[in-house]
């Protein structure tokens, strides 16, 4: 990617991306497109610690490591995470990817159910496919926002439902960066941009509908070429007619530079 302008608009690893994309002689174009907001009720967890003392879940299912260590400080907070672990180690614990497995066992919590690459909703649900859901309590910690696949899924299989919120997902209070960006692709300043979720497509479009530039965003973007982390991001895309270029396997943050970098090459 030697002499190319690439777009990040991942915001918690955004440097990052920035720091491979100058290793390989790139340029990084900055365009935060996403927030993470915390969205936590301390006494709502307390009350469902509480609760789960006496009727504990069947299942738990962690999708983020953000999710897992937001929830964890808040019972150590609180002083209940002893309680916590031990309602843990009585119930069945799913992981969708390595980010919350490796929160999970820094808190030595075991796990039993770990999705496959490329870890989307798809995998958690294959996870399960063993184990009956009819009648079972399932505790699904929130992914940004509600996952409304997977809630779907879990209710078809009879399960009760219970989410628990950890953080949001939410637009920047700066949306310049994004704005700039597409001035840069009216201006084919940029060779490539990178999404690493869904809802930066999202984000990225709705201040170009504020903006009445949905179109030159769509045509900008298919001008460039666009990298996308994963599937669930790649289908993203295509609902707002993007062409997808660089999709990685594993969808990870190294094979993505590197799937970057050779499509340069």
């Amino acid at each position: 990617m030697r002499d190319k302008t690439i777009a990040i608009l991942e915001n918690r690893s955004g440097e990052q991306l920035a720091d491979l994309v100058r290793k390989y002689g790139g340029t990084p174009f900055s365009a935060p497109a996403l927030a993470e907001v915390p969205d936590i009720d301390p006494v709502l967890i307390a009350q469902m610690i509480k609760d789960w003392q006496s009727d504990p879940p069947n299942f738990f299912i962690f999708q983020t490591g953000v999710g897992v260590k937001a929830l964890f400080a808040t019972t150590d907070s609180l002083n209940i995470s002893a309680q916590f672990s031990q309602i843990l180690a009585t119930s069945i614990v799913a992981v969708r990817g390595p980010k919350p497995t490796a929160a999970l066992r820094s808190r030595h919590v075991r796990i039993d159910l770990s999705a496959s690459e490329p870890y989307t909703t798809i995998e958690v649900l294959a996870a399960l496919d063993t184990h009956s859901l009819a009648g079972q309590l399932v505790i699904v910690q929130r992914y940004g926002d509600t996952n409304w696949e997977l809630q779907k899924a879990l209710a078809a299989r009879e399960a009760r439902v219970i989410e628990m919120a950890t953080y949001r997902w939410s637009l920047p209070e700066n949306t310049q960066p994004m704005v700039a960006m597409m001035d840069a692709l009216d201006a084919d300043a940029i060779d490539m941009v990178c999404f690493t979720s869904a809802s930066q497509v999202h984000n990225l479009f709705v201040v170009a509908e504020q903006l009445a530039r949905t179109a030159s965003l769509q045509a900008g973007l298919n001008r460039s070429m666009v990298a996308s982390i994963g599937p669930v991001c790649s289908k993203a895309l295509a609902v707002f007619g993007i062409q997808v270029d660089v999709e990685p396997n594993p969808p990870k943050l190294g094979p993505f530079i590197h799937a970057i970098n050779h499509k340069f090459t």
